[in-house]
């Protein structure tokens, strides 16, 4: 997305300005969905890498170790860093943005996920070993279902943490609200850095508290269990 062309009204350059949202709200809409897109399908696409990684370290428990250890240094890579190692094979647009992303999203995901299957109590397993359940039928139908409070967990973190760290796309031309982040840093106008900023921070929580709706919806028993 090309660096918003904005209108600056306000000649006393408060820290928050009703003029300037007004002024720039089709910029600021623009940047939002952008913001907004970027997170969703990268939390939806770490999941779907990060859901069969941490069943493989379920299942083969000499792979717990090296898999969490790979997620961990992924997440420790610098974002110029990682971008620049990405630019070779993906370019420099927002495909570069977006796996960089879901990089960055694996470890808690991952994490929590094997924190979840392994917390699946054993005399359940052997019930439905019992049953006659092989080892796929016991992941969907027992293991994935009982340990999904704490893979939603894991995506609430990835998405709350995902929120944030769009903004470092900004370095190639593709962070959302962190264009108006960088402009307003530059420029010294505090109405677009504290408007970027409570958006962020809106988006963030309205997000997780979606999560944390479709988590009570998903998990009914923890709320029985709860009482």
């Amino acid at each position: 997305m090309p660096p918003p062309v904005l209108a600056y009204a306000d000649a006393d350059n408060p820290w928050f300005s009703w003029q300037f949202l007004q002024q720039n709200t089709d910029a600021v809409l623009a940047a939002l969905r952008e913001h907004a897109q970027l997170t969703a399908e990268a939390v939806l696409l770490a999941t779907l890498v990060s859901v069969p990684l941490a069943v493989l370290a379920y299942w083969f428990r000499r792979l717990t170790g090296p898999i969490l250890a790979l997620t961990g240094v992924l997440y420790t890579i610098p974002s110029l860093a990682l971008f620049a190692l990405l630019a070779p094979f993906v370019g420099v647009g927002q495909a570069t943005v977006l796996v960089g992303l879901v990089t960055y999203a694996l470890l808690v995901i991952v994490r929590n996920t094997v924190a979840g299957l392994s917390q699946v109590p054993e005399p359940v397993r052997d019930a439905a070993r019992g049953m006659g359940y092989g080892r796929f039928g016991q992941l969907w139908r027992i293991d994935l279902p009982l340990a999904l409070p704490g893979i939603l967990t894991g995506v609430r973190l990835a998405t709350v943490s995902t929120v944030a760290l769009v903004t470092v796309g900004v370095l190639i031309g593709h962070g959302g609200l962190g264009e108006f982040l960088t402009i307003g840093f530059r420029a010294g106008y505090k109405s677009e850095v504290m408007t970027a900023t409570i958006i962020i921070f809106l988006l963030g929580l309205a997000l997780d508290l979606v999560l944390a709706g479709l988590g009570r919806l998903l998990t009914p028993w923890t709320r029985s269990r709860a009482r």
